[in-house]
């Protein structure tokens, strides 16, 4: 099957996993989540913000990479649906943290979504540099790479699935601050992934994506310094 297909079929696997963690969080998880997530206004503000930001830093990636054309970034859509939400509340008045039901969402989404961005092969422009390790992986130009795609595909699932436990114990301080910890993840791992991908340098070794990880990484870590303390009563968890 085409790469470009079954990267497709990924991307729609990837968003219907994402709505099925969401899912799974508000009926057996027994999770509840503000009310500002769901309001359309909201929606709107994070879906526009998110498309920008993946054309934005995707395109801009592939030009300071000597490439032309127009390319998306998952890391891009995350920045711009974070930009765009933070405006969003701070225009409203809105105090309250409303990123915690998309933690688990956002981490099986990335998980399913890399599948198809390895399963696309070299057009992606997602694959790793060449490496001598056992697992490296021909895209179809005879050069075994390191497959970065299931590297990051393999830590956001190890994620899920520590967030999926922390959420049947009702760790409310998981719950609360979960998006956050995966932003916090995501920019980490996705920092050191950057090494092993053939993007431009923009200051000294560090590409715009590395650039970006940090920053993500950074406001993940700001707001969980300055996360208030909650609690889970009555087997309901608000975050």
């Amino acid at each position: 099957m085409d790469g470009a297909v079954l990267h497709a079929i990924f991307d729609v696997a990837a968003w219907l996993s994402a709505a099925a963690a969401g899912w799974w969080l508000a009926r057996f998880g027994g999770v509840s989540f503000p009310r500002q997530s769901t309001e359309w206004p909201y929606i709107a503000a994070l879906v526009f913000g998110a498309g920008l930001g993946a054309y934005l830093f995707g395109t801009l990636n592939l030009w300071l990479s000597g490439m032309a054309g127009l390319a998306r970034s998952v890391e891009g859509a995350l920045a711009g649906g974070i930009i765009a939400v933070e405006l969003y509340k701070w225009r409203h008045g809105i105090t309250l943290r409303t990123g915690a039901r998309f933690a688990l969402p956002l981490a099986v989404g990335v998980a399913v979504g890399r599948i198809g961005c390895f399963a696309a092969g070299l057009d992606d422009f997602t694959y790793g540099t060449p490496t001598a390790l056992p697992w490296g992986h021909d895209f179809g130009d005879g050069i075994q790479r390191h497959p970065v795609q299931l590297y990051e595909s393999l830590a956001m699932a190890s994620f899920a699935a520590a967030y999926i436990v922390a959420v049947i114990r009702r760790n409310a301080a998981v719950i609360t601050s979960g998006f956050y910890l995966a932003l916090l993840v995501y920019g980490l791992q996705r920092f050191v992934w950057e090494f092993l991908k053939p993007y431009g340098p923009v200051v000294g070794p560090f590409t715009l994506f590395h650039l970006l990880s940090l920053a993500i990484a950074a406001y993940a870590l700001a707001m969980l310094a300055t996360a208030p303390q909650s609690k889970v009563t009555h087997e309901r968890a608000a975050a």
